[in-house]
């Protein structure tokens, strides 16, 4: 789409809020930029929506996971088991997502949001496991978990946060602040592949993606900060993250009919 002077601005603003999302929580980066390019910004298509997301967010995920590390919150035998294996899921899921009508997967997307909710507020007090990692016995449940939400991950355009968080708490138990953190990696690496395969279709908008980066770098050094001390309160970050998803579902459903 053509980029005049406000649509830009809306475009770095529309990044921001990205960025702030994926630090605070992980997860929502495409949650949001997929209804925030298309109804903020003004691009028409879904699957150019999805695509120039999947690129935006790995990006932003990537600048995430670099604060998160430098602050040491980051299972990274987890992060990589996961991602390895959500890879291959989420080239398999997004040559299907292409396939499929763009209003149809808005509106199942929406309604996978609204579940994922429901899950973690039910389990928002579970007990944590604080040293959790992958060993030999989690191991085989964390690929698993990866392969079924790279799948999903690249069939909806996304990189897949909101999917992975809940995830990785539920395969090792971890504490939400590292699932938060451990997130990051495979939704850097589930993104680039969902944007590389909608590129090879021509599908990613390249001066969008790119101001939406720029606004998510500084959206993302915030969120981080926000996510250390919302975590010091138990359940309050669950609760935050589950109520964003519920907020961004309810509004897709409503454009969608």
């Amino acid at each position: 789409m053509n980029m005049d002077l406000l649509h830009s601005a809306l475009a770095l603003l529309s990044g921001g809020a990205v960025g702030f999302t994926l630090g605070l929580v992980g997860g929502g980066g495409s949650i949001l930029a997929v209804p925030l390019m298309l109804y903020v910004v003004g691009v028409h298509d879904p699957h150019i929506a999805i695509g120039t997301s999947a690129l935006a967010v790995a990006a932003n995920a990537a600048t995430g996971l670099f604060h998160h590390a430098r602050a040491g919150n980051v299972r990274w035998k987890c992060g990589g088991v996961f991602a390895a294996a959500g890879i291959l899921g989420a080239a398999l899921g997004s040559s299907a997502g292409k396939a499929f009508n763009g209003q149809h997967l808005l509106f199942l997307f929406a309604l996978l949001m609204l579940l994922v909710a429901a899950l973690m507020l039910r389990h928002r007090h579970a007990p944590e496991t604080l040293g959790a990692d992958c060993d030999r016995e989690r191991a085989p449940r964390v690929a698993a978990f990866g392969f079924g939400t790279g799948a999903f991950s690249g069939f909806f355009g996304i990189g897949g946060g909101f999917l992975i968080v809940p995830g990785l708490i539920g395969s090792t138990g971890m504490p939400i602040l590292n699932a938060v953190a451990t997130s990051l990696v495979a939704v850097t690496a589930f993104g680039l592949t969902t944007a590389a395969n909608y590129a090879l279709s021509g599908l990613v908008d390249w001066l969008l993606a790119a101001l939406f980066i720029a606004g998510g770098i500084f959206g993302g050094v915030a969120g981080s900060m926000a996510a250390r001390g919302l975590a010091a309160q138990r359940g309050r970050l669950t609760t935050v993250f589950a109520e964003l998803i519920c907020v961004v579902a309810v509004y897709m459903l409503a454009r969608s009919f």
